[in-house]
């Protein structure tokens, strides 16, 4: 297993982690059996949206004797009413529901408060301008919770709420369908008949600056959706007519600026196996670019998507980090001192290009990569 830092909450998370839908409806013996599996092979990230409670009971009792060590992201206003799942802004509601969630999960804490669930300006408005973030913000001054999160598909939203300087931690839905669309409050527009039918060129520009953004604050994100709700890993489903592999899609997600964990939410062994295939796939199996290069109606032509193709170098110049650090300071217009000191530690820079031109021969995406690196060079000075 590979573990990454979550932004700056100093915590350390498996890159293939775990999203609880894969317990729904499953008895002890079989929760247990997934999450026994997911542990040896260094899972240790989990994120729990459901509020049913005999859901949370049952991974609190699978994660029993397992708490040190493994990170909890549970979220805060997903309640349980009238026998379904609700989400609400109601401090009284979310309280009870939060105490109940921390007494199934046989703990006293979670590594991540999530706000649940906020795409629409009105109630980003209702979470921060009111009590409801007071109530987050006691959790976490009480130990309650160790770093705050917010789950979001809107980047045009996410990026307010990381704006506010309160969120740690991102919970987004990444993946190469989502990220050409542009923002929208109604969530269910990202998958819809007639939107995928649409052309696109490149990224979505507020996407790409949230991810960026993510990136310069050292707010980490981790992602869900990666498989757009199934469909990449079927030709006939997705917009782009071509199948992903699990692995080729958690590739791309964890490619990502800022990202630190892709949530999969495995029903079975067989699947939690497909995706913990990504940690010992070869660069053969993860390349994304097989699917996404060479397509008439979406488009990345002259964007680095950061898939590595362009490698080897002669100079041993990383070249994807290279652009990923000249896309974050050309977003910021000047050079964030993180972004300098970053890029500062790579081994070998851009001012060591020989414009030799093998690496834009071999790239599927068209980028002028002789010229990103002159501009590499100018901006950072080496």
């Amino acid at each position: 297993m590979i573990y990454r830092e979550l932004g700056k909450t100093g915590i350390k998370v498996s890159a293939v982690a775990l999203g609880c839908e894969g317990f729904a409806g499953k008895t002890r013996p079989d929760a247990q059996a997934l999450m026994d599996c997911a542990v040896a092979n260094g899972v240790n990230f989990i994120d729990l949206y459901a509020s049913e409670p005999e859901l949370r009971s049952t991974i609190g009792a699978v994660l029993r004797g397992r708490r040190k060590g493994f990170v909890i992201q549970g979220h805060i206003g997903s309640v349980w009413k009238n026998g379904q799942y609700e989400r609400t802004r109601d401090v009284a509601a979310s309280r009870a529901a939060f105490d109940d969630l921390l007494e199934r999960l046989e703990t006293d804490y979670l590594d991540v408060g999530m706000i649940h669930y906020c795409d629409q300006l009105e109630d980003f408005r209702r979470i921060f301008d009111g009590e409801f973030i007071e109530y987050v913000k006691e959790l976490k001054a009480a130990g309650k919770i160790r770093s705050i999160g917010i789950s979001s598909h809107n980047p045009a939203v996410a990026k307010m709420a990381v704006e506010t300087g309160l969120v740690e931690v991102l919970m987004f839905s990444v993946n190469p369908c989502y990220d050409l669309q542009p923002p929208d409050e109604d969530v269910e527009k990202l998958w819809a008949d007639e939107v995928y039918e649409q052309s696109f060129h490149n990224f979505n520009s507020e996407r790409e600056a949230l991810y960026e953004l993510c990136e310069r604050r050292g707010v980490g994100i981790d992602v869900m959706k990666a498989f757009a709700g199934g469909d990449l890993l079927k030709a006939d489903q997705s917009m782009f007519d071509r199948a992903m592999t699990p692995v080729q899609a958690l590739n791309y997600a964890l490619t990502r600026p800022a990202v630190a964990a892709v949530m999969a939410g495995c029903r079975t062994i067989p699947e939690l196996e497909a995706v913990l295939a990504w940690c010992t796939a070869t660069e053969a199996e993860k390349d994304y670019s097989t699917v996404l290069a060479g397509l008439e109606k979406c488009s990345w032509s002259g964007h680095c998507m950061y898939c590595g193709h362009c490698a080897p170098c002669p100079k041993h110049i990383s070249v994807a980090d290279v652009n990923k650090y000249l896309n974050l300071a050309l977003a910021q217009g000047e050079i964030p001192e993180t972004v300098r000191e970053h890029y500062r530690l790579l081994p070998h820079h851009a001012s060591e290009c020989i414009q030799c031109g093998a690496c834009e021969k071999r790239c599927p995406f068209h980028v002028p990569i002789r010229e990103k690196m002159k501009q590499a060079a100018g901006l950072f000075g080496i």
